[in-house]
């Protein structure tokens, strides 16, 4: 909207005092991909900004969104009966997934290296990543599909949520603590479903199907004895 203030002046003169906050005590992180992140981040020039590895990071996020969305545009292609998504398919987007998660960890590490960082910077990353959270999860959702054996779209709408509101809350607690506590699901999550798609492409989607028939019938069971 012209001619309205988004921010105000006192909340602008803050940005001059912000400092960077962030706790991260999950070991995969810690002994895993923090290391990993370190040597990846020498490998780029000091010229280049943090940001463009943010931007690029999401963009390939996008990317995956984009060609799954071609390959299975009504979220169908997993159910029996109908055309699968190539297995090429599944290992390029198992690549770039790892590769989005991997720019992702190593942008705040190239601003601190170049002295580069400011609030804007992580605003920018942080909003990127909010987008994130919806390509990543319908990208997700295209191994089990809606078909009779999939999951309902209503599954996908809930877990949209779930997501959205962990990503809101961690930031939510920083606004008042004024330190981000990173959770654990988010590393864990992107190496698994890196992983994942991977496996799919050996696979193919039907194992995750009987994996979740499977499990289904336990539960049903379970359900019966109680």
């Amino acid at each position: 909207m012209a001619g309205y203030e988004y921010v105000s002046p006192e909340q602008l003169a803050g940005f001059d005092k912000y400092k960077y906050s962030a706790l991260d005590t999950n070991p995969l992180s810690l002994y895993v991909m923090h290391p990993f992140w370190n040597t990846v981040v020498k490998v780029f020039p000091t010229w280049l900004a943090p940001n463009l590895i943010t931007f690029s990071g999401f963009l390939l996020v996008v990317f995956n969104f984009l060609l799954m969305a071609y390959f299975d545009p009504d979220f169908y292609a997993s159910a029996p009966g109908h055309k699968h998504v190539p297995d090429w398919v599944w290992i390029v987007v198992g690549i770039l997934n790892f590769t989005a998660y991997t720019l992702d960890g190593v942008d705040g590490k190239q601003a601190r290296r170049t002295n580069s960082s400011t609030p804007l910077g992580e605003l920018f990353d942080h909003g990127l990543d909010s987008w994130s959270c919806v390509y990543f999860v319908v990208t997700v959702y295209s191994i089990f599909g809606r078909g009779s054996s999939g999951v309902s779209v209503f599954v996908l709408y809930l877990l949209l949520w779930v997501v959205l509101f962990s990503f809101i809350l961690s930031h939510w607690e920083k606004y008042n603590t004024g330190i981000l506590f990173l959770p654990w699901g988010y590393d864990i999550s992107q190496v698994t479903i890196s992983f994942v798609y991977i496996v799919t492409a050996i696979v193919g989607v039907e194992a995750w199907l009987c994996v979740m028939r499977d499990s289904s019938n336990e539960f049903i069971k379970l359900f019966q004895k109680l």
